[in-house]
């Protein structure tokens, strides 16, 4: 890798040196000074390609601002799926699972991940529904402005949130904002979605402790058979974890512990 950068670095400045060289051997080759050859100059900036500079161009200006948006927004899209869906709890339980049965790499994170992404689609399908309905539709047909699909995508967001968040977590931030009692869909964004993350983080970790509770007294049932039979030396872990595995397969966990996820979203 330090190769392939030394690399491109050694041919940026080639590709800059060219003219250069270009000026010096044509130099050379005429025996004139150079004092008749056009200067060279290196600009850059936001004009418009192939306009004159001295005409206006704020729409160039404007184009350009929307780009950088739009690639700060793509930056900010993995940020937007974790907290402000139901992203977060589903990938904590089931890292809770696997840790409960104490396997260490199966399941693969890419298939604990995968299967999260697919279960958040799964549950916020109608909430985006209404956003592709509501707001980016009527803005693709230019029949709103961008700050009013803002306003209308951000609608259905907020009240997903608000349903899952605890109105205690939710008074905390709104009395923090200092905003004052107000309804529910008027509650900034700023408030609702630190709320609606610790309210999701409460959720998560209260699920897997209700996970980690079966596993732990066959860990304590193996740990006393292996006492009082003399086994000291052996670790229990080598007994319990086939016993964790063999109940979890007997009780169906995998439909079990998705079930009980769907569930605690309304679905």
């Amino acid at each position: 890798m330090g190769w392939g950068i030394t690399g491109f670095l050694f041919g940026f400045l080639l590709l800059l040196l060219a003219p250069l060289a270009a000026v010096a051997q044509a130099t050379a080759t005429t025996g004139t000074s150079g004092a008749g050859l056009p200067p060279l100059t290196l600009n850059i900036g936001m004009d418009g390609i192939g306009q004159p500079k001295d005409v206006d161009v704020p729409k160039d200006v404007d184009v350009a601002i929307q780009v950088l948006f739009a690639v700060t927004l793509l930056s900010m899209a993995p940020s937007i799926v974790l907290l402000m869906t139901c992203f977060s709890r589903i990938v904590i339980v089931l890292s809770f699972v696997r840790n409960a049965l104490t396997l260490q790499g199966a399941p693969a994170n890419q298939v604990i991940i995968g299967l999260s992404l697919f279960l958040t689609y799964f549950v916020m399908e109608p909430v985006w529904s209404k956003v592709q309905t509501n707001a980016i539709q009527p803005y693709m047909e230019k029949k709103i402005t961008s700050a009013q699909a803002v306003e209308e995508a951000s609608k259905p967001i907020r009240s997903f949130m608000l349903r899952q968040t605890r109105p205690k977590d939710v008074d905390l931030f709104v009395q923090l904002a200092k905003i004052g009692p107000t309804a529910p869909e008027a509650i900034p964004l700023r408030a609702v979605i630190p709320a609606f993350i610790i309210s999701e983080l409460r959720t998560a970790f209260q699920m897997g402790f209700l996970i980690f509770v079966p596993f732990i007294l066959i860990d304590i049932v193996v740990a006393t058979v292996l006492m009082s039979m003399g086994m000291m030396m052996m670790p229990p872990a080598t007994i319990a974890l086939p016993l964790k595995i063999l109940l979890f397969v007997l009780v169906d966990g995998w439909s079990l512990i998705v079930r009980s996820l769907l569930m605690s979203f309304g679905i």
